[in-house]
Protein backbone atom coordinates (compact mmCIF):
# COMPACT_ATOMS: atom_id res chain seq x y z
CA UNK A 1 0.00 0.00 0.00
CA UNK A 2 1.54 3.37 -1.00
CA UNK A 3 2.42 5.69 1.83
CA UNK A 4 0.79 9.08 2.03
CA UNK A 5 3.18 12.01 1.93
CA UNK A 6 3.44 14.32 4.88
CA UNK A 7 3.54 17.85 3.51
CA UNK A 8 4.97 19.37 6.68
CA UNK A 9 8.08 17.24 6.15
CA UNK A 10 8.67 18.45 2.59
CA UNK A 11 11.01 21.23 3.73
CA UNK A 12 12.92 19.22 6.36
CA UNK A 13 16.64 19.60 5.81
CA UNK A 14 16.15 22.46 3.35
CA UNK A 15 16.96 26.11 3.78
CA UNK A 16 16.00 29.27 1.98
CA UNK A 17 18.40 31.97 0.94
CA UNK A 18 17.90 35.69 0.36
CA UNK A 19 18.51 36.58 -3.28
CA UNK A 20 17.53 33.11 -4.50
CA UNK A 21 14.84 32.84 -7.19
CA UNK A 22 12.10 30.28 -6.49
CA UNK A 23 9.21 28.84 -8.47
CA UNK A 24 6.42 28.30 -5.94
CA UNK A 25 3.17 26.42 -6.48
CA UNK A 26 0.44 26.68 -3.87
CA UNK A 27 -2.74 24.61 -4.25
CA UNK A 28 -6.17 25.19 -2.79
CA UNK A 29 -7.60 22.75 -0.24
CA UNK A 30 -8.88 19.66 -2.02
CA UNK A 31 -8.00 21.45 -5.28
CA UNK A 32 -11.31 23.34 -5.14
CA UNK A 33 -11.52 25.90 -7.99
CA UNK A 34 -11.93 28.93 -5.73
CA UNK A 35 -10.10 31.19 -8.20
CA UNK A 36 -12.38 30.34 -11.12
CA UNK A 37 -14.06 33.72 -10.58
CA UNK A 38 -12.02 36.85 -11.20
CA UNK A 39 -12.83 38.31 -7.76
CA UNK A 40 -11.30 35.36 -5.91
CA UNK A 41 -8.25 35.41 -8.14
CA UNK A 42 -7.73 39.12 -7.46
CA UNK A 43 -7.60 38.33 -3.72
CA UNK A 44 -4.58 36.12 -4.41
CA UNK A 45 -2.99 38.85 -6.55
CA UNK A 46 -3.49 41.46 -3.82
CA UNK A 47 -1.89 39.07 -1.33
CA UNK A 48 1.20 38.88 -3.56
CA UNK A 49 1.54 42.65 -3.22
CA UNK A 50 1.50 42.46 0.59
CA UNK A 51 4.57 40.21 0.72
CA UNK A 52 6.57 42.48 -1.61
CA UNK A 53 8.99 43.63 1.13
CA UNK A 54 9.96 39.98 1.67
CA UNK A 55 9.87 38.71 -1.92
CA UNK A 56 10.07 40.36 -5.33
CA UNK A 57 7.47 38.93 -7.69
CA UNK A 58 8.92 38.20 -11.13
CA UNK A 59 5.75 36.62 -12.50
CA UNK A 60 2.64 34.79 -11.41
CA UNK A 61 -0.45 33.10 -12.75
CA UNK A 62 -3.53 32.32 -10.71
CA UNK A 63 -5.20 29.15 -11.95
CA UNK A 64 -8.67 28.02 -10.78
CA UNK A 65 -7.24 25.76 -8.05
CA UNK A 66 -3.62 26.84 -7.59
CA UNK A 67 -1.14 29.66 -7.89
CA UNK A 68 2.24 29.66 -9.66
CA UNK A 69 4.65 32.31 -8.41
CA UNK A 70 8.17 33.06 -9.60
CA UNK A 71 9.83 35.21 -6.98
CA UNK A 72 13.15 36.33 -5.60
CA UNK A 73 13.38 35.99 -1.83
CA UNK A 74 14.48 39.23 -0.18
CA UNK A 75 14.38 38.52 3.54
CA UNK A 76 13.00 35.98 5.95
CA UNK A 77 12.49 32.30 5.31
CA UNK A 78 10.66 30.95 2.30
CA UNK A 79 8.09 29.14 4.46
CA UNK A 80 7.40 32.34 6.40
CA UNK A 81 6.81 34.34 3.21
CA UNK A 82 4.45 31.70 1.78
CA UNK A 83 2.63 31.53 5.12
CA UNK A 84 2.14 35.34 5.01
CA UNK A 85 0.84 35.11 1.45
CA UNK A 86 -1.64 32.36 2.32
CA UNK A 87 -2.83 34.22 5.44
CA UNK A 88 -3.43 37.48 3.58
CA UNK A 89 -5.22 35.78 0.68
CA UNK A 90 -7.34 33.80 3.15
CA UNK A 91 -8.30 36.94 5.05
CA UNK A 92 -9.57 38.49 1.82
CA UNK A 93 -11.21 35.32 0.48
CA UNK A 94 -13.12 34.18 3.58
CA UNK A 95 -15.99 36.70 3.24
CA UNK A 96 -16.64 35.35 -0.29
CA UNK A 97 -16.59 31.68 0.67
CA UNK A 98 -19.87 29.75 1.11
CA UNK A 99 -18.32 27.98 4.12
CA UNK A 100 -15.74 30.45 5.49
CA UNK A 101 -14.65 28.06 8.24
CA UNK A 102 -13.26 25.53 5.74
CA UNK A 103 -9.56 25.59 4.83
CA UNK A 104 -8.66 27.53 1.72
CA UNK A 105 -5.16 26.17 1.08
CA UNK A 106 -3.54 22.76 1.05
CA UNK A 107 -0.86 22.33 3.66
CA UNK A 108 2.63 22.97 2.40
CA UNK A 109 3.69 24.11 -1.04
CA UNK A 110 5.93 23.08 -3.90
CA UNK A 111 9.14 25.04 -4.40
CA UNK A 112 11.97 24.83 -6.86
CA UNK A 113 15.08 26.94 -6.36
CA UNK A 114 16.30 27.93 -9.81
CA UNK A 115 19.87 26.97 -10.53
CA UNK A 116 22.25 29.59 -11.86
CA UNK A 117 22.21 28.10 -15.36
CA UNK A 118 18.40 28.08 -15.62
CA UNK A 119 16.86 30.72 -17.87
CA UNK A 120 14.57 32.76 -15.60
CA UNK A 121 12.57 34.20 -18.50
CA UNK A 122 12.00 30.70 -19.94
CA UNK A 123 10.63 29.58 -16.56
CA UNK A 124 8.42 32.69 -16.49
CA UNK A 125 7.10 31.92 -19.98
CA UNK A 126 6.32 28.38 -18.87
CA UNK A 127 4.44 29.71 -15.82
CA UNK A 128 2.31 32.28 -17.66
CA UNK A 129 1.47 29.74 -20.38
CA UNK A 130 -0.27 27.47 -17.85
CA UNK A 131 -3.77 28.75 -18.77
CA UNK A 132 -3.08 27.88 -22.43
CA UNK A 133 -2.00 24.32 -21.61
CA UNK A 134 -5.07 23.94 -19.34
CA UNK A 135 -7.39 25.13 -22.12
CA UNK A 136 -8.56 28.16 -20.13
CA UNK A 137 -7.56 30.62 -22.86
CA UNK A 138 -6.36 30.57 -26.45
CA UNK A 139 -3.95 33.45 -25.88
CA UNK A 140 -2.06 34.56 -22.78
CA UNK A 141 -3.54 38.04 -23.28
CA UNK A 142 -7.05 36.59 -22.93
CA UNK A 143 -6.37 35.30 -19.41
CA UNK A 144 -6.70 38.06 -16.77
CA UNK A 145 -4.88 36.62 -13.75
CA UNK A 146 -1.19 36.77 -14.61
CA UNK A 147 1.64 39.26 -14.79
CA UNK A 148 5.39 39.37 -15.37
CA UNK A 149 7.99 42.07 -14.79
CA UNK A 150 9.26 41.77 -18.37
CA UNK A 151 6.18 43.46 -19.86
Amino acid sequence: MPRKGNSKNLRLGRFSQAGQIYHIRIATAQRKPIFVHWQGGRCAVRALLTVEPFATTLCYVVMPDHLHWLMQLQEGGLSTVVKRLKAEASRNLRPMMPKPEQPIWQRGFYDHALRQEEDVQAVARYIVANPLRAGLATSVGDYPLWDAIWL
